[in-house]
Parts: C-alpha cells; structure tokens; sequence
C-alpha cells in the first residue's frame, strides 16, 4: 500500500471520528443527523480506503461516546455494509446513496430503541423497533442521499479527479 493510500484511510477514519464526537449531540438517539454518514458515499469515488475510514471511523466514535457494545459492533457492521454497497454500485451513484442508507437504518434502528424510546413517527401507533428503523432510516437517507451525494458529485468534477490522480490518489470516475 502506498503512502498516499494509507494517508487516505487514514484521514477518512479521522474525520468520521471527528465529526461524530464533535457533533455528538445530533449524531445520536433516537432522532439523529449523523453528518459523518456523508462521508460514506465518497466511496464510490475512493472505495476501500473510504470504506476502512468510515468502518474504523465510526467504531472509534461509538466506543468514544459509549451506548454499549452493540452500537459499537453493529454500527461498525452496518457502515462498512452501507459503504461496500455505495462502491458495488458506484456507476448509479443516487441509487447507491439511497440503497446504502438502508442498513444503517435497518441495523442501528434495529438495536437502537433498547437505549432510547422510540420516536414519534407522524402519530402512528408503531412498535418500538419499527419506529427506530424508520427515524434512523430517514436520518441516513438526509445524511447520505442529501448531503453525501452533493458532495459526492463536487469532489468527482474532472478538475478535481486530474488534481487527485496527478497525486498517485486512485479514483473510481
């Protein structure tokens, strides 16, 4: 692995760390922004070393702002299965920012309720795991789909690709 390579996953991993702790208050609970998760779909452009960065990266954030083992190992699980997913469908780079926010949604929210009640979802009666699932889903979906995939699209600019590669960074465009 090259130098350039492991600096990548390197800063990846740092910046999910950071802005998970350091937005710590809306990156959890049961209604949440996570904006590190727009890290994710830059996967599609980096691929493995933004999928390492993001799994190390949320496992080093959960364990900082402790919930318990489960966030920790299933939140992990859940970015490196949302990030893989973004890579494996990189050419439909929508599609993919919408397809990956599902196991974030369906893991976390899945595990989530034990820790907090659930929210309200639009006044529906729902069971406490179901209404979990749908607000972290909605969450990723903001997070991933919204931001991620503005951010996906300006770092994917030509201008901004040629800079990179001229730099021995390996783009997927």
């Amino acid at each position: 692995m090259k130098t350039s390579e492991l600096s990548l996953t390197v800063v990846f991993s740092s910046l999910y760390t950071v802005l998970l702790v350091a937005l710590a208050p809306i990156s959890y609970g049961p209604i949440q922004l996570r904006v590190a998760d727009c890290l994710i779909p830059l996967a599609a452009l980096f691929g493995w070393h933004v999928i390492t960065g993001v799994t190390i990266g949320c496992f080093l954030g959960n364990a900082y702002v402790w919930l318990g083992p489960q966030d920790v190992v299933f939140g992990t699980i859940a970015n490196l299965i949302a990030a893989t997913i973004i890579f494996a469908l990189r050419k439909r780079q929508f599609l993919a920012c919408v397809l990956g926010s599902f196991p974030i949604g369906i893991i976390v929210g899945g595990y989530l309720w034990i820790f907090f009640p659930p929210p309200d979802i639009f006044g529906l009666q729902l069971p406490m795991w179901s209404a979990m699932i749908i607000s972290i889903t909605i969450s990723s979906l903001i997070a991933m789909a919204g931001i991620g995939y503005v951010l996906l699209k300006a770092l994917s600019n030509s201008s901004i690709t040629t800079a990179l590669k001229s730099r021995g960074v390996k783009t997927y465009s």
